[in-house]
C-alpha cells in the first residue's frame, strides 16, 4: 500500500512538471486579454485520464498556475489555478466512464470549452467581456489542438505497462 501512495506522489509530481513545461514551452501572446495559447491542456487531459479525476485536479491546477506565475503572468495565476483544476476534475471524471472512444473524446471537448468559458468570464472580470469575447477564438484553438495533441498521447502512453497498474 505504502509503495503504491510513492508511485502516486511520483507520478504527480512528474505530470505537474509536465504540464507547467508543456505550458511554458509555446506561448502565443493574447493582447487583448495579456494572456496567451499553448498546449498545456494536452498534458492535463493525460493526466486526468491516466490517473483520475483528483490527480487531474491537482495537476492541471497548480502545474498551469506555476507555468503563469514562472512566465511573467502571475496576475492570471489564481484564474488558472481554478480554471485548469476544475478542467482536469471534468476530464477525469468522465472519461474513463465512457468505452465509446467518441464519448471519450467528447470528455475532453467538455473539458476545453470549460477551459474557454472559464477564461472568458475570468477575462470579463479582470478586463471587460467585451474585451475578454475577443480571446474567445483563440482559446477554442488552443482548446482544440490540445483535444487532439491529447488524445494522441493518451493513445500512445495508457498502452505502455507501466501506467496499467497504477
Amino acid at each position: 500500500m505504502e509503495q503504491n501512495n510513492v508511485k502516486k506522489i511520483v507520478y504527480g509530481a512528474f505530470m505537474m512538471a509536465l504540464i507547467t513545461v508543456g505550458t511554458m514551452v509555446i506561448q502565443i501572446p493574447t493582447p487583448a486579454t495579456k494572456g496567451y495559447i499553448n498546449v498545456g491542456d494536452s498534458f492535463i487531459f493525460l493526466s486526468s485520464t491516466l490517473f483520475g479525476p483528483v490527480m487531474g485536479l491537482i495537476t492541471g491546477g497548480i502545474g498551469s498556475a506555476l507555468a503563469d506565475l514562472l512566465s511573467g503572468y502571475a496576475y492570471w495565476s489564481p484564474w488558472t489555478f481554478i480554471i485548469k483544476g476544475v478542467e482536469g476534475l471534468f476530464v477525469g471524471l468522465m472519461y474513463k466512464k465512457y468505452s465509446n472512444e467518441y464519448l471519450k473524446i467528447a470528455s475532453l471537448a467538455i473539458g476545453a470549452l470549460w477551459m474557454v468559458f472559464g477564461y472568458y468570464i475570468a477575462g470579463g472580470i479582470m478586463y471587460g467581456f467585451k474585451t475578454s469575447l475577443v480571446d474567445v477564438p483563440s482559446n477554442l484553438v488552443q482548446g482544440f489542438a490540445s483535444i487532439i495533441i491529447g488524445y494522441i498521447l493518451i493513445r500512445l502512453i495508457s498502452r505502455l505497462e507501466v501506467f496499467k497498474k497504477v
